[in-house]
């Protein structure tokens, strides 16, 4: 490992000495930052695996529970177009093992695959589609599945981009499905730049330094060469690394241009800023520069998702676990667009519920994306970013009204019910949006009412079908309490009636991984 970590340095000191001809002595005294020599050099000591002992991380999730429209009229949340969730649960189910239940998030698995959604007429960046049908894990409960469509544009439309790849090569990283994968993941990403895109690598480990300034996109070779000489080494200087990476990239800035960091980890920060607080302050006081973040997750056994989280969630960001190269082709390639280029920031959902027709309501998943209602039209509250032709799809649980159900408390005898004389008859809920343009500050508003018209579960479209199966499946995952069929034949009957678009065959693995799960 010292071997690793003194070919690392070499790396760091030439790149050093080619900054310093290009930019100058004084520059580059600030670009690479001070070592943390007095407690992390002994890289033999600096990091101990231990192979038998799974020490992953997973932020604890509370299940969303069922509420009334009366005492919470209004519902509020971030959209979330993140997926590592649910390719680290194909990790899990591929090699036979558990899902640890806090490594489910029900949105990310909902939002991994694509949909039939119908693409913007307007002025707006994404189109809105809503249909209301069935439940199929609870009979007599209704489901309300709200859909988003961002505006797909073409390659050559999009803005030139600033990229900062910030690459950790501590000797956490040094596996064959880690510090390896990576690099040929970047490699996969390096392919969809442009001569106009500008790119630049930070790595970290004992220290942080800058190993590629920026370089044109159309020196592909350049590029990759810098990756190939990676090796891995050290302890993790996460938080260095993270500020050097955020200070190269604010350098070179592009006004109106696409300015993004993208981070690949396995998330195992254990010098200087490493707690979730820290990093947590870390990454909103640099969020404020306008550059944009993706969070790349690597690797196994000391995987730290929890971290990765804070940073995709606080950082005007993405977040992906790769566990492939048929997912870092996905992601980095096939996806380029949607993962790196956002159309629209802060993209803020909420909803209110006509209790004419419901009694209570749940929303599925997003338990970290809540937020409270005034926190709605608070423009300095943040919120998730969507990219180029992503989807993002959000269900709501219903009880209608006048319904029995073993999930909400029985009516009160003393109390009055407030009688609504207002002609609201026909609507289920009213559905409002705000988002913000990439480089604005603020918000726009779009505002929507739901027909009261529930559909057959049969004659729900596909993708009703199929994320229904979906949310089911996490459900069954998280050993949810408010579920009363945890049958995996009826998921999988489910989701196999909801398989179209799916040229990729990604919903057809799906299927199969509900057929590995008792």
């Amino acid at each position: 490992m010292k071997k690793a970590f003194l070919l690392f340095g070499s790396v760091l000191l030439l790149s050093v000495m080619s900054c310093k001809q290009s930019r100058g002595e004084e520059s580059i005294d600030e670009l690479v930052l001070e070592s943390t020599d007095s407690n992390s050099i002994d890289t033999e000591e600096s990091y101990v695996s231990d192979e038998s002992e799974n020490q992953e991380s997973y932020a604890e999730l509370e299940e969303n529970q069922f509420e009334s429209p009366k005492t919470n009229p209004l519902s509020t949340f971030s959209i979330d177009v993140d997926n590592a969730s649910y390719t680290n649960i194909r990790r899990f189910i591929n090699e036979g093992q558990t899902v640890p239940k806090d490594a489910v998030r029900v949105e990310e698995m909902m939002n991994f695959f694509k949909y039939s959604y119908p693409q913007p007429t307007d002025n707006h960046p994404f189109s809105i589609h809503t249909e209301y049908s069935n439940c199929p894990w609870n009979k007599n409960h209704q489901l309300l599945k709200i859909g988003l469509q961002g505006k797909t544009i073409p390659m050559d439309n999009l803005p030139a981009s600033n990229i900062v790849f910030l690459i950790d090569v501590s000797g956490s990283m040094d596996e064959d499905n880690k510090l390896p994968l990576l690099k040929q993941s970047m490699k996969r990403m390096v392919k969809e730049l442009r001569a106009k895109d500008k790119v630049a690598i930070v790595v970290y480990a004992g220290a942080a330094g800058l190993v590629l300034p920026p370089t044109s996109g159309d020196e592909k070779n350049k590029i990759m060469d810098a990756f190939n000489e990676l090796s891995a080494g050290g302890s993790t200087a996460g938080g260095e690394g993270i500020k050097l990476a955020y200070k190269i990239a604010e350098e070179n800035f592009i006004k109106e241009g696409n300015n993004r960091i993208v981070l690949a980890t396995d998330g195992d920060f254990n010098v200087g800023a490493s707690s979730d607080s820290d990093m947590e302050d870390l990454i909103e006081e640099k969020r404020k520069s306008g550059v944009f973040l993706t969070c790349l997750g690597y690797g196994m056994g000391n995987y730290k998702d929890s971290k990765m989280e804070i940073l995709a969630d606080k950082g005007n960001g993405n977040y992906a676990y790769v566990d492939n190269m048929q997912e870092a082709n996905r992601f980095l390639g096939k996806e380029f667009k949607g993962s790196m280029y956002a159309i629209a920031k802060d993209v803020k959902i909420q909803i209110e519920f006509n209790p004419k027709h419901v009694q209570s309501y749940r929303l599925i998943g997003y338990e970290n994306r809540k937020l409270r209602a005034e926190d709605f039209k608070n423009d300095a509250i943040d919120a998730g970013e969507l990219g180029s032709g992503h989807t993002v799809t959000a269900l709501y649980e219903i009880i209608p009204t006048g319904t029995e159900s073993q999930y909400v408390s029985s009516a009160l005898k003393y109390t009055k019910t407030e009688k609504n004389e207002d002609n609201y008859n026909e609507e289920l809920a009213t559905i409002k949006f705000r988002y913000k343009k990439p480089d604005g500050d603020k918000s726009i508003e779009i505002i929507q009412t739901i027909e009261n018209k529930n559909i057959a579960l049969e004659n729900a479209t596909p993708d009703f079908k199929f994320s229904s199966a979906v949310a089911w499946f996490g459900l069954k995952l998280r050993d949810s309490k408010l579920i009363s069929n945890t049958n995996s034949d009826d998921i999988r009957k489910l989701a196999k009636k909801g398989l179209n678009n799916d040229d990729e065959g990604y919903k057809s693995e799906f299927v199969r991984l509900v057929e590995s799960v008792n």
